[in-house]
């Protein structure tokens, strides 16, 4: 199954896509894709809804998974946050893929153990377990995102299996 996993930002929204069978994850490509400060709001979330087609388009995934936000202190970045995040959230869904949504916490605790790790140490397992991977801070937020859903994807399809 190929999954896209997504670090929402105004400014760089992370993006990172993998390739999970079973217990295998291997690493198919991320970057991160930016808008420039200097324009008015909604040009800026028109560019990250085209660049997330791209990617959508080149690398085709089933499924996939965002980073749900955190409530800054300053009220007006967390709505400027907030609304990149719905064009992160409409441009797989509406390509007709699921899109999950995980905690910074459960995604920092599902690769790397500790539910309060720093970006570091995220980066730092991120290439531990996708050895090809690069990118920066951005761009292993997100392969770390697809890495979460991959665990808790499999985990939701065992258990709806064993349901039957």
């Amino acid at each position: 199954m190929r999954l896209l996993g997504l670090d929402p930002g105004l400014r760089h929204t992370g993006w990172g896509v993998i390739e999970a069978a079973g217990n295998r994850l291997t690493h198919i490509a991320n970057g991160v894709v930016h808008s420039d400060g200097k324009q008015a709001l909604a040009v800026r979330l028109v560019a990250l809804y085209r660049q997330l087609g791209v990617i959508l388009d080149l690398y085709r995934p089933d499924e996939a998974a965002v980073e749900e936000t955190f409530v800054n202190k300053n009220p007006s970045s967390t709505l400027k946050l907030g609304v990149a995040r719905g064009v992160v959230l409409l441009a797989p869904a509406e390509r007709g893929l699921l899109v999950a949504e995980y905690s910074a916490n459960l995604v920092k605790k599902s690769v790397v153990g500790v539910g309060h790790a720093d970006k570091a140490q995220v980066e730092m397992m991120v290439k531990r377990l996708l050895p090809n991977a690069g990118g920066g801070e951005d761009a292993s937020d997100a392969l770390a995102v697809a890495i979460c859903h991959a665990h808790h994807a499999t985990s939701r399809r065992l258990a709806l299996a064993a349901a039957r």
